[in-house]
């Protein structure tokens, strides 16, 4: 009897258990729905890229290509310390730099020779711009990098200024 009694007592938990997870599942998916619902009519933020390339304007945080800014007379403020180089976890800079000795002071000083980056395997974590103590390399917003050749994607940072003029 007393067996009797306590199937009899824990039906009714089952039946109400039942009914609740139904419930809340049915909420479940109208909130799910409601979110849908909104997002179907929200104004969407696709670009036409290739249609609007000349009027295409990316944001100032961008991490396109490494670049080297330099001022008006072509020099940059690369001081061949090597910390970008050795902070990238990829190996993607490679800085060359000479010491010469100053003919008016007589100290020593680090020259910069090339400043290479490999723009196939760049991570754009920033770690390099970051590390930099005299803010020598940014990124800047150009994003087209496509190329057959890998060989097109290393750069030589410090002779493109000369060629092409300032960066900044």
């Amino acid at each position: 009897m007393n067996e009797e009694w306590q199937r009899a007592d824990s039906a009714p938990k089952r039946k109400e258990g039942y009914v609740v997870a139904i419930v809340r599942g049915i909420y479940s998916l109208v909130r799910g729905l409601k979110v849908t619902f909104v997002e179907f009519f929200t104004r969407k933020t696709t670009e036409c890229y290739p249609e609007n390339r000349a009027t295409l304007v990316m944001f100032d945080r961008f991490r396109g290509t490494l670049a080297m800014p330099c001022d008006a007379d072509g020099n940059h403020r690369c001081i061949a310390c090597g910390l970008c180089a050795a902070t990238c976890p990829n190996g993607t800079l490679r800085v060359e730099s000479e010491t010469v000795t100053d003919p008016e002071t007589g100290k020593k000083k680090k020259i910069l020779l090339t400043y290479e980056y490999n723009l196939g395997s760049c991570m754009f974590c920033q770690l390099c711009v970051n590390v930099c103590p005299t803010q020598a390399i940014c990124f800047d917003t150009a994003f087209e990098h496509a190329v057959f050749t890998r060989n097109k994607l290393v750069k030589i940072l410090n002779r493109q200024i000369q060629a092409h003029g300032n960066y900044a």
